[in-house]
């Protein structure tokens, strides 16, 4: 999806807008003295978004300058009186890509499709995105060849002629510094306190005049629509209206969240008596409903297209009455949470007998066993491909059996992967997510899964509105990855410092809260509708990678073995990367890329 482009013709500039995203404020376009800037998203503050444009091209405009990046959702291009600056915030939702050649760029988008070439494509980006869902935002390589991403938190510096100078990696200006630290550590009051000034900041700047909520009775985003209702009560994010955003089910196993959700809506609309609840009903819904659009229609393969119906559901629902943006509580769990890999550093530091005694207390806490817990968060992040290896070794004898995040899926043909990189894709991406101190990559990689973003993006032109979330912001990750466990870990009581943290306003239901309900259900009864849709499509695809790629036959027993419940979430998600990547090159050459109505936009005026 197409909101904003550059190219050089002549020797001179051309930027161009799409009309009705600018239109719909999605797009802010500026001018000062010191350039012209396109703001994709917001800068600061979802409220006033030409002061956040103006602010983004004030602080780079300059000569010399090198600001630390502002907190926000955005993706923006500066040209300035000297150079042309493209920049992406740190959570990076909105994509931003270059064509280059001989160190030369001649072309900038936020549509990788309209930039590249279908017969072009690079199979490398193919390994990386099949070694785990977060492999799509981190990489440079994007599916076309000559084509770039430009990284989260990164700007990249052109000359006005389109001469590639550098490109760095800045750090993002927190909106509060951190706090005098006490004499032994924050203890949970102070930690709590602490996360809760940071995620009302994190609410507060993403409310629009009219803001939806994901409501699912969860403590995750009953606790932020809590938050934007204190907020609009108390004025503090200024005059607005809240919708409160729900799918209901009468049936199955995710009927039993009904009564946390009425909890949930019932104490947010006492905080916002004008609250306005929109419940969609979702019975009918199921994963991998019309898979092949959502799945073939977007930029990039997109490893969460199977669920994109239910998510489709309700932000149709979010755009009927008008919200302009849309806040959710995917993407807290590793955040909120108290961060096991704290055992890692325990043992790698040497003291073995504490990592032990926490160890027993995590498990008991989690009602696991010892070794697992060992297992996952201190032999794993040591030498996460030789723990793959053997666990598939153990779990062997289906297609699903044993298939971690790095394995190579059995349906993946050795010759391609040996081919293009898989190995090396698999080392970079255990890297990423374990890193040299996995207790901080827990945080890196944690702002990559949050699954309907992708979908948001595609959406929002129709939508009117990108999805937001406040616990990845910059300033919330920052709060929980500085505190010590001692103040975080409760046996028995996960994401406790969030618990107190909204202690005086989460109904005691929903506090009290140790697991919720997961989507199987929803995955299940899709694999039931649509198991043979899928093997069909893949039987028939046509585009001479997927047979060059996939064993067909072997990732069609794969469809099969989860038709029955065989395998788990980490093979499901390996699946369902797979189905997508087949969806999406079957429909490559069928979609336009084009801006659809584009606005000129003469640099500097």
């Amino acid at each position: 999806m197409d909101a904003l482009g550059l190219e050089w013709s002549d020797g001179t500039t051309r930027f161009r807008t799409s009309g009705a995203m600018t239109r719909q404020g999605l797009v802010t376009t500026v001018s000062s003295p010191a350039g012209t800037a396109a703001v994709v998203g917001w800068v600061g503050s979802a409220r006033d978004r030409p002061a956040g444009a103006h602010g983004l091209l004030d602080a780079f405009g300059r000569n010399g300058a090198d600001p630390p990046l502002p907190v926000g959702d955005y993706a923006a291009v500066l040209v300035c009186r000297d150079r042309i600056l493209l920049i992406r915030d740190e959570q990076a939702r909105i994509p931003l890509f270059f064509r280059a050649s001989g160190g030369r760029v001649n072309a900038v988008s936020t549509s990788a499709r309209s930039l590249g070439n279908a017969t072009e494509l690079d199979p490398r980006y193919f390994c990386r995105y099949l070694t785990g869902n977060m492999a799509q935002p981190h990489t440079d390589l994007t599916p076309f060849a000559g084509v770039h991403r430009v990284l989260g938190g990164e700007v990249v510096e052109l000359s006005l002629t389109g001469q590639l100078r550098r490109r760095t990696l800045r750090p993002v200006r927190r909106a509060t510094a951190p706090p005098a630290p006490t004499a032994d550590g924050p203890h949970l009051g102070e930690a709590a306190q602490e996360l809760r000034l940071a995620l009302e900041n994190a609410v507060g700047r993403r409310m629009g005049k009219t803001t939806a909520c994901h409501v699912s009775g969860g403590t995750d985003s009953t606790s932020v629509a809590l938050l934007a209702a204190r907020l609009l009560a108390e004025r503090r994010a200024g005059p607005g209206n809240l919708v409160l955003l729900a799918g209901r089910f009468s049936r199955g196993e995710l009927a039993a969240e009904q009564p946390y959700l009425d909890i949930a809506m019932e104490e947010i609309r006492r905080h916002a008596a004008a609250a306005r609840p929109v419940i969609v009903d979702a019975d009918d819904v199921a994963d991998f409903d019309d898979f092949e659009h959502h799945a073939g229609d977007v930029d990039e393969p997109h490893a969460h297209a199977f669920r994109a119906p239910f998510w489709g559901r309700l932000h149709s629902e979010a755009a009927e009455v008008g919200c302009d943006t849309l806040l959710t509580g995917c993407g807290a769990d590793p955040i909120a949470d108290a961060n096991p890999f704290h055992l890692h550093r325990l043992a790698r530091t040497g003291r073995l007998r504490q990592m032990t005694q926490q160890a027993r207390a995590w498990a008991a806490g989690s009602e696991r066993g010892l070794r697992d817990v060992v297992h996952a968060y201190v032999v794993r992040p040591a030498f996460p491909l030789v723990a793959e290896r053997f666990t598939a070794l153990v779990r062997s004898g289906t297609v699903l059996g044993g298939l971690g995040t790095f394995n190579r899926p059995r349906w993946l043909r050795s010759g391609f992967a040996r081919a293009h990189g898989y190995q090396e894709a698999g080392v970079a991406e255990s890297r990423f997510v374990f890193g040299r101190r996995p207790e901080q990559s827990l945080y890196d990689a944690a702002n990559y899964v949050a699954a309907p973003d992708p979908l948001s993006w595609h959406r929002a032109r129709e939508d009117g509105f990108f999805l937001s979330n406040p616990f990845l912001d910059p300033e919330v990750v920052a709060t929980m990855s500085r505190l010590p466990v001692a103040a975080t870990f409760r046996p028995g009581v996960p994401k406790a410092v969030l618990r107190e943290a909204m202690a005086d306003l989460l109904p005691a239901p929903i506090s009290g809260r140790a697991v919720k309900v997961p989507f199987d259900d929803l995955y299940a009864r899709g694999l039931r509708t649509h198991g043979d849709e899928l093997v069909a499509l893949c039987r028939s695809a046509q585009h001479p990678l997927i047979a060059e790629m996939f064993d067909v036959e072997m990732l069609c027993r794969a469809v099969r073995e989860a038709q029955l419940g065989m395998g788990d979430a980490h093979s499901w998600d390996r699946l369902n990367s797979s189905l997508a990547l087949v969806a999406w090159l079957e429909r490559l050459g069928r979609g336009s890329g084009a801006l659809g109505a584009a606005e000129p936009i003469s640099a500097g005026s």
